[in-house]
């Protein structure tokens, strides 16, 4: 009986220490990122990444994407999707670095798959919006502003897109009054300020 509870107590406080020694990793990659070293904080999470931990899996995509490393960054986003499609941490948190190399396709598909799951996702309209500007869809775009500014109508940067787009499409009218609503809400938007300059 005392070997039983000896083994028992010998295997808990191991196993303690192994997951203290996990806590102290992300604490120490926490730690390094919020000092700027993102290579420090990726490489010491490395070997959970390379596992089937999801989060650790997010976490390093993100590191890397802080990096600059693109290509390895869109690597371990569609690891994260993979092991877990329903994920929407991974399917926004691969758009930033395909935003970063102008992947405006790949963005679509990937703000659209997490539309189809949460239909007003403030960030995935964000960046489909910056898709469709970086594609000179100007139609989609101020259709798409449109909606959004119904929805968000505090937000800024929905009346900076429709503005853009229906100026790009020759409406002075309806682009001027549009950045008319963006200088109400940041009074000191430069873009803004200049287009109502100069359409007075």
């Amino acid at each position: 009986m005392f070997n039983r509870k000896y083994i028992i107590f010998i295997t808990l406080f191991f196993t303690s220490l192994a997951c203290n020694a996990d806590d102290s990793v992300w604490k120490r990659s926490h730690d390094m990122e919020a000092k700027g070293d993102y290579e420090g904080a990726a490489a010491i999470i490395k070997p959970w990444a390379a596992s089937d931990d999801e989060y650790a899996t997010l976490r390093y995509a993100s590191l890397k994407y802080l990096q600059g490393e693109y290509n390895e960054s869109i690597e371990y986003y569609e690891k994260a999707i993979k092991l877990n499609p329903k994920s929407l941490s991974a399917k926004l948190g691969i758009t930033l670095p395909q935003i970063a190399q102008g992947r405006w396709r790949q963005v679509k598909i990937y703000t659209r798959q997490v539309l189809v799951r949460s239909d007003w996702d403030y960030t995935a309209h964000q960046r489909l919006m910056m898709a469709e500007e970086a594609e000179k869809k100007w139609h989609s775009l101020g259709k798409h502003a449109d909606e959004l500014v119904e929805i968000y109508p505090a937000d800024t940067d929905s009346y900076l897109y429709l503005a853009r787009a229906r100026a790009w499409m020759g409406n002075t009218p309806v682009a001027k009054k549009a950045y008319v609503e963006v200088l109400h809400r940041s009074p000191d938007n430069l873009e803004a300020e200049t287009y109502v300059e100069e359409n007075k």
